[in-house]
């Protein structure tokens, strides 16, 4: 199955950590998170980094930080305000975790961080990976960590030769994770091997000749080092089309919060829904995306009037859609913008769309409000909707 050390390998261990840190007093990366051992600051990047790049989170991580400096403040702030913040980050239930959490360290523990393993894995939002990481990184614990560089490095380390993200895979890397981890320097060793693994024991391509792991490397010595991890099973994808229909009232647009068991749940959305491909293929969207949908001084219609013969008249299915949601009716549309962006397994076609109300009324309990374009710019938008979004207000 693999070429695990045993208990007795104990040179092997002591020889690899001190390769590890060797390489890190040296190569280390200079990161916001680690300029203290603040628990609550390494909660908040380990959350962020999750399915994120690390350029991608630090102007993110700092602005957070801003606006909520530690955990009571995270705890005492409303979710919208935290989604808003999270906005473009993507994957938001690491929001609402963060701010679940937040309320209960700071509601059941006084505000103070757990420190082992065990106790974190109890937080809303905090699994294995993030509970070893807070552990080792704050506290200097002698937790083991895995996640998407460590799990390629252990793998090669061991000769790992099944799935690493099968049960079995999985229950043998957490094993050796806990097992190689420095006693001493917890924190600067789990850093190391994240490090080495996203900069020299890359997935394609990886710096073997540069590695300072080499020698200690199983996969490497047997010349299976490009062939391990095995590849994960590839996911079947599904194309979708959706419209995405800002519904404008004089100076107001038509949105909704999403609820619960829906994606995107808690941010704000224009009127969206799949539609059939043939009814997409017959939406009219220019190939050149606009820069604004613009209004003239005073114009009470979203259209300017040189474009009206722009407009096209609404497929019916979307239509009865539109009305069904929310009781009010639409009938003509400017093309706005097409987003082509994928969601897990799914690939979308986005169709944007503005249309004026020409009838009906907002019926209750269909969710929808009208929202000012003030609103619109405070609310949580997911980032097609903040993109779309853009293209509507000044």
């Amino acid at each position: 199955m693999s070429a695990f050390p045993q208990d007795t390998d104990l040179g092997w261990r002591r020889r690899l950590r001190s390769r590890v840190l060797r390489w890190y007093d040296t190569n280390g990366r200079k990161l916001p998170w680690r300029e203290s051992a603040d628990p609550y600051r390494i909660w908040i990047s380990e959350i962020m980094l999750q399915q994120t790049t690390v350029a991608a989170v630090v102007p993110y991580f700092e602005r957070f930080l801003k606006r909520f400096p530690d955990v009571q403040s995270l705890a005492a702030a409303e979710q919208e305000q935290v989604l808003r913040l999270w906005e473009g980050l993507g994957y938001y239930s690491r929001a609402r975790n963060l701010h679940k959490a937040a309320g209960v360290i700071f509601n059941e523990y006084g505000g103070t961080f757990p420190e082992s393993a065990e106790e974190l894995k109890l937080l809303p939002g905090i699994g294995p990976y993030t509970a070893g990481a807070i552990s080792s990184f704050a506290f200097n614990h002698p937790a083991g960590i895995l996640e998407a560089n460590t799990l390629r490095l252990y793998s090669r380390l061991i000769e790992l030769d099944i799935d690493p993200r099968g049960t079995a895979g999985q229950k043998l890397l957490w094993k050796f994770a806990s097992w190689v981890v420095s006693r001493q320097r917890a924190a600067d060793f789990n850093q190391a091997v994240m490090d080495i693994g996203s900069q020299v024991c890359r997935p394609a391509d990886p710096e073997c000749v540069k590695c300072p792991l080499m020698a200690s490397c199983k996969a490497y010595e047997a010349g299976r080092h490009l062939e391990i991890p095995l590849e994960k099973k590839k996911t079947e994808i599904t194309d979708v089309v959706e419209v995405s229909i800002a519904v404008r009232r004089g100076n107001q647009f038509l949105l909704r919060q999403r609820s619960e068991n829906e994606r995107w749940v808690g941010l704000w959305d224009f009127v969206r829904f799949e539609v059939s491909a043939d009814v997409g293929d017959s939406i009219s969207i220019p190939d050149k995306k606009r820069t604004k949908v613009a209004t003239l001084p005073g114009q009470q219609s979203l259209f300017p009037s040189e474009a009206m013969a722009e407009l096209n008249l609404l497929p019916l299915e979307i239509v009865r859609q539109v009305e069904e949601q929310t009781g009010v009716v639409v009938s003509a549309y400017d093309g706005v913008t097409q987003i082509r962006h994928a969601v897990t397994r799914y690939r979308i076609r986005l169709l944007c769309l503005a249309c004026d109300i020409d009838g009906g009324r907002l019926q209750r309990g269909s969710g929808y409000k009208w929202c000012t374009a003030k609103e619109l710019e405070e609310l949580p938008l997911s980032t097609t909707g903040r993109q779309f979004a853009d293209l509507l207000t000044d």
